[in-house]
């Protein structure tokens, strides 16, 4: 049975519940697997020795995680080689490719939870009644420690975009 954390995530006035543990700055990061381009399985052992920066959202296509995604796109663009941005959604990979090639997102890995819920299970960001992803930024080191960790309370809030930076790029 998942943990349930309720208060903590809503759409507007309607709160929503969280299954899952809160993940904590200090923790080994906990190993997944979700759904990459072509359903090519993509874990997070896939990035080992890279710096990772995870940002959960509920669907591409609407429009904050659209515009956070975009954003989360542009400032890969200047990150060193040794750090990767994920973007994880419950969207099928099809959807996503189709998203990114509209909005010439390349720089950023897109990966889908929706075959195993997985990583929103692990993650603590698997909204129970909608069964989406609540928006929430990790960042975990080369090291597979979480470094930072960002639940958004609102799903309409953009996360700090210079404190996962920060935490993606500080040794």
């Amino acid at each position: 049975m998942l943990e349930e954390r309720t208060g903590v995530f809503a759409a507007g006035e309607n709160k929503l519940t969280l299954l899952g543990p809160e993940i904590k700055v200090g923790q080994k990061a906990p190993a997944f697997t979700v759904s990459g381009q072509g359903l090519k399985p993509v874990s997070l052992s896939d990035f080992a020795g890279k710096a990772k920066i995870i940002a959960s959202v509920p669907s591409l296509d609407t429009g904050v995680c659209s515009d956070e995604t975009q954003k989360f796109n542009d400032i890969a663009g200047s990150l060193p080689d040794d750090v990767v941005i994920l973007t994880i959604s419950m969207d099928l990979p099809f959807a996503q490719a189709r998203w990114c090639g509209a909005h010439d997102v390349d720089k950023i890995v897109t990966a889908s939870d929706f075959k195993d819920r997985q990583f929103g299970d692990s993650y603590g960001v698997h909204v129970k009644e909608s069964g989406l992803l609540a928006r929430a930024v990790f960042v975990v080191g080369k090291d597979d420690i979480v470094k930072h960790v960002e639940y958004l309370p609102q799903i309409t809030q953009l996360p700090d975009f210079d404190a996962a930076v920060a935490a993606a790029t500080s040794n």
